[in-house]
């Protein structure tokens, strides 16, 4: 789900979720809930979607399908460099379109599960190696880590939610460069 105005009773129906995720997670929030801040009955979300975790889906599966195309466009790139540069831009580019996506349902546990047996989590194995985080020592590894929860949290974080988006592109970018130099 992009950050635009929702318009289909999809796009309507995921909006509301996310709405109900930020504030009571995804555990706290239930099929009825989403009927009454739409304003329709619960078998309305039934129809569309018969679990909440087609609903935690639905709204993740949009940033979690690009991460391929993110990996096999770095992976078409000549030279170690090129290929890290790459998919750093792509995996920055996904967390300005996505970044309320992101800083809502980043570490709920329910979110967790569903990303772990996800298809997509080969490609964020492969975006991993490309960026170097298989490296085995120490530093490396560290980098890593630092810049997979930067990159997520950095969307949440207040200080930076009235930076429009080419801005915010532009700092998360030279700053998970930055971290990657070391």
């Amino acid at each position: 789900m992009h950050e635009t105005r929702p318009g289909t009773a999809r796009e309507r129906l995921l909006a509301a979720a996310l709405d109900l995720f930020a504030q009571h997670g995804v555990s706290g929030t239930s099929l009825q809930m989403i009927a009454d801040r739409l304003g329709v009955t619960k078998a309305a979300v039934y129809h569309q979607f018969p679990t909440k975790d087609e609903i935690v889906l639905a709204v993740i599966d949009p940033a979690l399908d690009r991460l391929e195309p993110i990996a096999e466009q770095a992976e078409a790139q000549r030279g170690h460099a090129a290929r890290r540069d790459a998919v750093l831009a792509g995996v920055v580019d996904l967390v300005v379109e996505f970044r309320r996506v992101s800083s809502t349902l980043s570490f709920d546990p329910v979110v967790v599960r569903l990303v772990r047996s996800h298809h997509a989590l080969r490609s964020l194995q492969r975006i991993r190696r490309l960026l170097g985080g298989t490296a085995p020592d120490p530093g490396s590894r560290v980098r890593m880590a630092v810049l997979s929860g930067g990159l997520i949290m950095a969307g949440a974080d207040p200080a930076v939610a009235g930076l429009d988006d080419e801005d915010f592109r532009d700092h998360l970018l030279a700053a998970a460069r930055r971290i990657l130099r070391g």
